[in-house]
C-alpha cells in the first residue's frame, strides 16, 4: 500500500472539511486515488508526501515527478519496475526530496519488466548547486524531464540514498536526448549519494551535468555507454568506485567542462580516491579504442589510488584547454595498469600528439580496495559481478 500526506494548505478547502475527522490540524492521509495499490506515476506538488511500502513491488508506466516541496519516501527492499519505456521515469524537481534508504541485504531496486538495456527511463535528480551551463541566466532545462536545475547553492539538499540499484535503464528520444542510470543535473552537496549500481543500462551509468554532490560506493557496470560521464561544471568529493564492462561500451569516462566554452566556470574539478576500471573484452561498435578515463574540453579531475585493466588507452587527454590544467588541476594519481596498451594519449586542438608525463605518476595499489576483484563494499547488494 502506498500513502500520501497532502498539507491543509495544499487541499485547501477539502482539508478543511477533512480535519475536523483528524488527529491533526496540518496534514491527513490518504489513499491514492485513482490507481490501484502497487501502480505509480502522476506528479505531486508541495506539501505532499508520497511514502511507499517496504517489500512491495510497484508498477510504473508513466513518469513520476516530485516537485517543488514534495517528498517521495522509499524503504529498504521496494522494487519498482518501469514498464513504459521513455515514458517511465522518476524525476525529483528543485525543492524535492528523495529518501531511498535500503540497506545491503535489502537494497531498493528500480528496474524493468524487460531484462534489456533501454527498457524505461532512470531516476533523475534537480537542484539548485552552480553549473557553468546556462539558458536562463544560472539555470538550464534538464535534456530528460524537462525540469529546471543550477542555481547558487552549494550546500542544496536533494534528499538521501543508499543501497539502491537501477537496472536495465537509458530509454532514449534520439542519439542526444537519453536517460542514464542515474542523472544528476546541478544537485547539491547537502544530498547523500552511496552504495548506489547502475547496471545494464544503453547510455551512461551515472552522469552528473555541474553541482556539487559527493558520492561514495557505486558501481557502473554493463552499461553501453560511459561508465562514469561529468560535464558543466562538477564538482564533488567522491571515493570508492568500481566499474566492470562488459558488452560494447568504449570508455570507463568521459570527463568534460562545457563543449562550447572550454573555459566556462565553474570548471568541472571533482576529486576522486580510490577507483577500479575494468574494460570490456568485446570491441567498441563504433571502432574507437577502448579507454579507460578520457579527459577532454577543458575539464580538470583530481584521481588518486586508480587500478585500470584491459584497455587501449588508460587516459586520453584532449584539447588546448585540458592540456593546460595537467600536473595541476588533472592528475591521476598513484595508478596501477594492468593489460593497457598505451598509458596515456595527449592531443591538442589542432590534434597534434603531446607529450607530458606530469599526467600520471604510477604506483602499485588496490583501486576500490580489491584490484580487479570485486570490494568488500560492493558484495551483496549488486548484481553482474
Amino acid at each position: 500500500m502506498k500513502k500520501i500526506f497532502r498539507s491543509a494548505v495544499t487541499l485547501g478547502l477539502l482539508s478543511f472539511v477533512l480535519a475536523s475527522c483528524s488527529n491533526s490540524d496540518d496534514t491527513y492521509i490518504e489513499e491514492e486515488p485513482g490507481r490501484a495499490e502497487n501502480q505509480l506515476g502522476g506528479t505531486y506538488k508541495e506539501g505532499d508526501v508520497l511514502e511507499l511500502d517496504a517489500n512491495i513491488v510497484y508498477q510504473l508506466s508513466e513518469k513520476l515527478e516530485m516537485q517543488d516541496g514534495s517528498i517521495l519516501r522509499i524503504p529498504a527492499g521496494t522494487k519498482i519496475v518501469g514498464t513504459g519505456g521513455t515514458s517511465s521515469y522518476i524525476a525529483i524537481a528543485q525543492g524535492a526530496k528523495i529518501y531511498a534508504e535500503g540497506t545491503k541485504t535489502n537494497p531498493i531496486v528500480l528496474t524493468a519488466n524487460v531484462q534489456k538495456r533501454g527498457s524505461w527511463g532512470g531516476l533523475v535528480i534537480c537542484g539548485k548547486a552552480p553549473i557553468n551551463k546556462g539558458d536562463k541566466g544560472t539555470t538550464a532545462t534538464a535534456e530528460v524531464s524537462d525540469l529546471t536545475y543550477g542555481g547558487d547553492i552549494v550546500d542544496d539538499n536533494s534528499g538521501s540514498i543508499k543501497y539502491l540499484r537501477i537496472e536495465y535503464a537509458g530509454a532514449n528520444y534520439n542519439s542526444e536526448k537519453e536517460f542514464n542510470g542515474l542523472s544528476l543535473f546541478g544537485v547539491g552537496n547537502g544530498t547523500t549519494i552511496e552504495y548506489v549500481q547502475a547496471h545494464e543500462g544503453s547510455d551512461d551509468g551515472f552522469e552528473w551535468f555541474g553541482g556539487t554532490v559527493n558520492t561514495s560506493y557505486l558501481v557502473s557496470t554493463n552499461n553501453d555507454d560511459d561508465q562514469f560521464d561529468w560535464t558543466e561544471g562538477w564538482n564533488g568529493n567522491n571515493e570508492n568506485w568500481f566499474s566492470s564492462q562488459k558488452g560494447v561500451a568504449d570508455k570507463g569516462f568521459e570527463a568534460d567542462n562545457n563543449s562550447k566554452n572550454h573555459l566556462a566556470t565553474p570548471i568541472s574539478s571533482p576529486s576522486i580516491k580510490n577507483l577500479t576500471l575494468i574494460g570490456s573484452s568485446e570491441a567498441p561498435v563504433d571502432g574507437k579504442p577502448r579507454t579507460a578515463l578520457h579527459f577532454r574540453v577543458g575539464t580538470q579531475g583530481n584521481l588518486e589510488n586508480v587500478y585500470l585493466k584491459n584497455f587501449e588507452i588508460g587516459v586520453l587527454v584532449e584539447n588546448d584547454a585540458t592540456i593546460a590544467h595537467v600536473g595541476k588541476g588533472l592528475q591521476v594519481k598513484n595508478v596501477q595498469f594492468d593489460q593497457v596498451e598505451q598509458k596515456y594519449n595527449m592531443s591538442d586542438d589542432k590534434g597534434d600528439a603531446i607529450t607530458n608525463d606530469a599526467i600520471i605518476v604510477e604506483a602499485n595499489n588496490t583501486g576500490a580496495g580489491a584490484g580487479a576483484n570485486v570490494p568488500e563494499w560492493a558484495q551483496g547488494w549488486t548484481v553482474g559481478l
